[in-house]
């Protein structure tokens, strides 16, 4: 792995390290305030929310649950081919429960608006979303976000969680490559 992918400042969008773990101190604060005493069920869109939902979930100081979903429209491209599929299922049940759905991000709102659709007809109590990021410019559906780390513009970016053809989800920052 070349050393230049490892440096901050290369890319036309960067996030440090120091930035998401602060605006993830925030949001967790503000989710604990927002569901004190609910049922509160978080779901983390693999697999490019596994690290944001991780750091999450030990700054909600309340009792919660979690479950994983996958779903595809990316493959190894770089750009989502507006098809979505779900790769795996939830677990849990998710009624009686308020669902907080984990994504890292959100382009154009395709896939946020089959995600929805689907958690919807399973019967819980509310269901919101939290997006570490979101590009508004790519939204060819509007969706609600309730809760978000970072807007960016239009890039393609990785690290935090985010990959480029299944690598690079490791970096401890979020920064983007001309593709």
């Amino acid at each position: 792995m070349s050393d230049s992918i490892f440096r901050p400042g290369d890319g036309q969008v960067q996030i440090s390290q120091a930035e998401i773990a602060d605006r993830i101190a925030e949001l967790g604060k503000q989710i604990r305030l927002d569901y004190q005493g609910q049922p509160l069920h978080l779901i983390c869109v693999l697999n490019g929310a596994f690290l944001f939902m991780a750091d999450l979930v030990r700054q909600i100081d309340m009792p919660l649950t979690i479950d994983f979903l996958s779903v595809s429209s990316y493959g190894s491209r770089t750009e989502s081919s507006g098809e979505v599929r779900l790769v795996k299922d939830l677990d849990q049940s998710l009624k009686n429960k308020h669902v907080l759905l984990v994504e890292d991000i959100i382009d154009t709102g395709l896939t946020m608006q089959y995600l929805l659709n689907y958690l919807k007809g399973r019967s819980p109590l509310s269901v919101k979303i939290i997006s570490l990021l979101s590009k508004p410019s790519r939204r060819q559906v509007e969706i609600d976000i309730d809760y978000l780390g970072f807007e960016i513009d239009d890039a393609f970016v990785y690290g935090y969680g985010l990959d480029v053809a299944h690598i690079y989800r490791n970096l401890p920052f979020i920064t983007s490559q001309k593709v």
